[in-house]
Formats: structure tokens, C-alpha cells, sequence
């Protein structure tokens, strides 16, 4: 199984909706793990020819087939089977949960935080939490500075990596966070805010987007994310579009029934 199969929990998730109890078996094929404008693979991957792409929706299939991937299964998001599988009755929710966009182990992002915070505070009618990536809630100087601005400082964990410091729980914490939000915002579209338009939140994309270091722009980049998905940049959004389209990246309508999403991942014959 490719280790990032496990990132986020995202193969637990599975397992269970399949009624696997424990460590998820081998998945045959590659698990998006990430909201993208390409074919749902990070860039970075290298990848056995032949083997099954297993991606969210159909709008990433297309764009997957478009480059030549012909291997290719909508399985519909983790996150979508989660929400499935945890219907949690309604809480009050209130205020924003912030998510400011991150870099990863092999590349950071450079961009200024005091202003960000400054857009936040005037944007933002109630108490506000803001969710930084592990890198940066590790990083002092980072975290400090929204803890100085009075903001409830929060990390949902390690995403895991190479079959190690994995966190079947990651997910559910989001989850829980999520439902205790009225909104969720970030300075780029990214999973975050598209699984909290389908948790239930409004959702918000605006300030300084940041850059990423050595950022691939091969798909077109934050450009094309802001041109092709205008209705979800600024500060309001219309929560009934924004949803519209999380089901439709997230492959909330393409979820499969356990039976035939056992097959697909290579599950058939594995005990219960």
C-alpha cells in the first residue's frame, strides 16, 4: 500500500464504512488524499504503471483521463463516507474556524501573518479558531502570533507518513471542530473549506493567498482556482452554491455501497 493511502486517517475511514475492524488491509491503487485541479495525485508521487488511480469525483476523473490516466475509479472522499457514518444531531455552532494555508514536510510557505491576522479581525463578527497544519503550530513564532491576537489556537494533528505516526482519528476531530463553527475560511480553496461547506458551515476564501515554495504551477495555480471558482472567494458566500459544488469535488454524490467499494479497493475476502 502506498503510505499516503493512510494520510488523514483516510484508509480507516474506509475500512470501517466497509465494516473492516482494525488496521485497514492493502489498498490496491492510489487514494487521492487532498483536494486538487489536477488529476487528484500529488505531484510529487511516483506511481507503478497500471495501477488504479481512486479518486473523489467525477469532475477529477475527467481531468485524470484528460492527462492520459486511464486507471481510473471514482470512489467518492473519505470525508464524504465520514459525514455517512457520523450523523451527529445539531449543536449550536459559533464563530469561524481559519484555516491559513500551509506547506508540507518538502516545501513552506512564505507570506505575512500580521496582515492576514488584521484581515481576520476586521472580517470575522465573532470568536474566531484558528487551525494551523503541524509544521506551523509546531513553529513558535508562527503560533504566537495568533495566540497574541486572541484567537483559540488549535491543531487537528499528524497527517502520518511512511506507515508511521498515523491518526485514524484526524478526520473526526475535524469533523467535531467543524460542527462547532458557524464558518470556516481560509486565505486559498482547499479541502478544509470544502469539507466544511459540506459539514454544514458557511464558507468564506479571502486575504493574502501566500506562495508556496517551489509551488507547481503546472495546473494553472491559485489563478485558476480564483477564475474557475469565483463564487467561493470572499468574505460571504452563498452557502447553498458552496455546497452545490463540495458534493460535487468530494464525490458526495458518487459514493458507493460497501460491498462494491470493497471490491474496487481489493478488499474482497477479508474478514469482518
Amino acid at each position: 500500500m502506498h503510505h499516503a493511502n493512510h494520510y488523514y486517517g483516510h484508509s480507516h475511514v474506509l475500512a470501517r464504512y466497509c465494516g473492516i475492524d482494525g488496521d485497514p488491509p492493502r489498498l490496491h491503487g492510489y487514494l487521492q488524499h487532498g483536494w486538487n485541479i489536477g488529476d487528484g495525485m500529488a505531484a510529487d508521487h511516483e506511481f507503478v504503471a497500471g495501477t488504479p488511480l481512486l479518486l473523489w469525483s467525477e469532475r477529477t476523473r475527467r481531468r485524470a483521463w484528460s492527462l492520459g490516466r486511464r486507471e481510473t475509479y471514482v470512489v467518492g472522499s473519505p470525508w464524504a463516507y465520514l459525514l455517512l457514518q457520523d450523523q451527529a444531531p445539531p449543536v449550536r455552532r459559533d464563530g469561524t474556524i481559519w484555516y491559513p494555508f500551509h506547506g508540507w514536510e518538502g516545501q513552506h510557505v512564505q507570506g505575512d501573518h500580521d496582515r492576514l491576522i488584521a484581515e481576520i479581525k476586521d472580517t470575522e463578527p465573532g470568536p474566531v479558531t484558528v487551525c494551523l497544519y503541524w509544521q506551523e503550530f509546531r513553529t513558535a513564532s508562527v503560533r504566537r502570533r495568533y495566540e497574541r491576537a486572541g484567537f483559540r489556537v488549535i491543531c487537528h494533528g499528524y497527517r502520518g507518513g511512511w506507515w508511521e505516526d498515523l491518526d485514524p482519528l484526524f478526520l473526526h476531530r475535524q469533523l467535531d471542530e467543524l460542527r462547532k463553527h458557524r464558518r470556516v475560511a481560509s486565505n486559498r480553496l482547499c479541502s478544509a473549506v470544502f469539507y466544511g461547506a459540506l459539514a454544514g458551515c458557511e464558507s468564506a476564501v479571502y486575504g493574502d493567498p501566500m506562495v508556496l515554495d517551489r509551488e507547481n504551477l503546472a495546473f494553472g495555480g491559485q489563478a485558476r482556482i480564483q477564475r474557475q471558482w469565483p463564487e467561493l472567494h470572499g468574505t460571504r458566500t452563498d452557502p447553498v452554491v458552496a455546497r452545490e459544488i463540495a458534493v460535487a469535488e468530494l464525490g458526495a454524490d458518487r459514493l458507493l455501497p460497501p460491498e462494491e467499494l470493497t471490491r474496487i479497493l481489493g478488499w474482497t475476502g477479508v474478514p469482518r
